[in-house]
């Protein structure tokens, strides 16, 4: 029997619990491979032996003051074609992602997403084996 997809509309809640965010609106975007969370002031330091990546994260939507501080292990360095078709070399986290009543593990890219719409992109690799996506409604994952 073929497992039952959950389904995404639009833009999605999604929270982190591995730093303590709730509520981040994500655009959902079939478009990317992997998902994108809003960064800035990125910075890798050393930790037993591992790169680790520090960063500072605005939680909510047109919103510069509230910060969030997060650290979190290098999984990768690679490169990404943006929106605009710009090749840029992002850090990827892995993170755990809750999103209705699923959570489960995927890879994060960092980018400063202060002039975008949308805190978090969550792109097809997450998707994929757990969502459908209906383009016409929003907010189908609200507990």
């Amino acid at each position: 029997m073929k497992k039952k997809l959950a389904e995404l509309g639009w833009r999605e809640y999604v929270d982190f619990p591995d730093f303590g965010i709730t509520g981040v609106k994500a655009k959902i975007d079939t478009g990317a491979k992997t998902s994108c969370i809003h960064a800035f002031s990125v910075e890798t330091f050393e930790k037993n032996n591992e790169v680790w990546v520090r960063f500072g994260v605005h939680p909510n939507q047109e919103d510069r003051v509230t910060e969030v501080w997060c650290e979190s292990p290098v999984v990768d360095y690679r490169e990404v074609t943006d929106s605009g078709g710009h090749n840029e070399m992002r850090y990827v986290i892995s993170s755990k992602l809750i999103i209705g009543d699923l959570e489960f593990e995927t890879e994060l890219t960092l980018a400063n997403r202060d002039n975008m719409r949308y805190r978090m992109l969550l792109g097809r690799r997450a998707m994929r084996g757990r969502f459908t996506v209906n383009p016409s409604v929003s907010y189908r994952q609200i507990k």
